[in-house]
């Protein structure tokens, strides 16, 4: 019980509180460290319980969600949030507002079926197994309850018994490349686009490497972010604001140009088609791919149908095997691949298994993904 990672639920619902702690409960590796009916009371918790992830829903008395955030950024907390609250199916500005202050990620709440208390089950356990772990792993678990303590009691005071020290997770091991699966068809050319494929941790871990291109960097990235229909185009917008290049949802027909990211929407696959004058976004309904819709591997497959060997494929953060497989497409034809390394990674399943099938070329961490994409892009011209 000791060794697993504390969970700190956040519900104005006494109903979703013990809905949310009976998931957390049933999964090995997890616990609930406490339970709070709204902001403010979980602000005066966390010192005490020292959580080492928060579900959050978004709208309570008191103290909302929003404004849960805002103070959790003003006192210097560090814990990572997951946002689980009905107003995530709804309200798309919301729900980005809400990680543009620090959240981590969101899901939505179940509603009364069996299957999808399920289906929220096995995402948000996940989530929580792997935000909550790297949290562990990272620096802010040894420093975050005792840095913000005093704030805490100045500016909500009540008293607040001694903290014990968090115990620390055991490191995480670094596999070596294993044998590739075979020789690409012809040697790498000149990047002329950049198809990256994410999933849990990518709000993140999209926000951390596009604001770190260079300013002057032009080639064109097209990304397939696992997210719900809707707010893919907030999302997008979110990105915006912290890139240099141009970063909007894919619309049918949108050119891929220098200076442009396009994200794929929600519910839509993403593929690049070549025409004879230029090279557009086609987008489609059609069934599931890897479990996903939009789906990496749908992505990467027609990136290397286009381009061959002048593509870079991507594959970051995320639950399962989405496009694993078709890195392996951009792989043979010539293309450069780069996964996100285990370390960095809050869930390595994605890029673990792309790396274990020997389609990726160089592990790469969070923080130096930015510089080596650009670096060996501009290498290659």
């Amino acid at each position: 019980m000791a060794d697993n990672i504390g969970v700190l639920i956040v519900d104005d619902s006494a109903l979703m509180r013990n809905i949310i702690g009976k998931m957390v409960e049933d999964t090995p590796g997890l616990t609930v460290a406490e339970k709070a009916m709204n902001g403010l009371f979980a602000l005066r918790k966390i010192p005490r319980v020292n959580p080492d992830v928060i579900v959050l829903d978004l709208e309570m008395p008191e103290m909302n969600g929003i404004e849960f955030l805002k103070e959790r950024k003003k006192l210097g907390i560090s814990i990572p949030v997951i946002i689980l609250s009905s107003i995530a199916s709804r309200g798309a500005e919301t729900t980005m507002e809400a990680l543009s202050l620090g959240a981590s990620d969101f899901i939505h709440k179940p509603d009364a079926s069996i299957q999808d208390l399920q289906t929220v089950k096995a995402v948000l356990t996940d989530m929580l197994l792997g935000y909550g772990g790297k949290y562990r792993r990272s620096e802010g678990k040894k420093v975050a309850p005792q840095d913000y303590t005093k704030k805490m009691e100045a500016a909500y005071p009540i008293a607040m018994p001694p903290q014990a020290e968090g115990l620390k997770a055991p490191p995480v091991s670094v596999k070596q490349n294993p044998a590739k699966s075979g020789p690409p068809l012809r040697k790498p050319g000149k990047i002329e686009i950049i198809a990256i494929g994410i999933s849990t941790g990518g709000p993140d871990a999209l926000r951390v490497v596009f604001s770190k291109l260079d300013p002057d960097f032009t080639v064109p990235i097209v990304v397939v972010q696992h997210m719900p229909a809707g707010f893919t185009n907030e999302f997008a917008k979110s990105l915006d604001r912290i890139c240099p290049m141009e970063v909007k949802e894919a619309e049918e027909g949108d050119l891929i140009k220098p200076g442009r990211i396009l994200i794929a929407q929600g519910n839509k696959h993403l593929e690049v088609e070549r025409r004879s004058l230029a090279v557009i976004a086609h987008l489609s309904e059609s069934p599931l791919v890897s479990g996903h819709r939009p789906s990496a591997d749908v992505l990467f497959a027609s990136v290397a149908r286009a381009y061959s060997n002048h593509a870079m494929g991507v594959i970051m953060t995320g639950m399962g095997r989405d496009g694993a497989e078709q890195l392996g497409a951009v792989y043979k034809e010539g293309g450069i691949t780069l996964g996100q390394d285990e370390a960095s990674a809050v869930v390595y399943g994605m890029p673990r298994v792309a790396f274990e099938l020997g389609h990726v070329m160089e592990q790469v961490p969070l923080e130096r993904m930015a510089s080596q994409i650009c670096s060996l892009a501009k290498a290659s011209r």
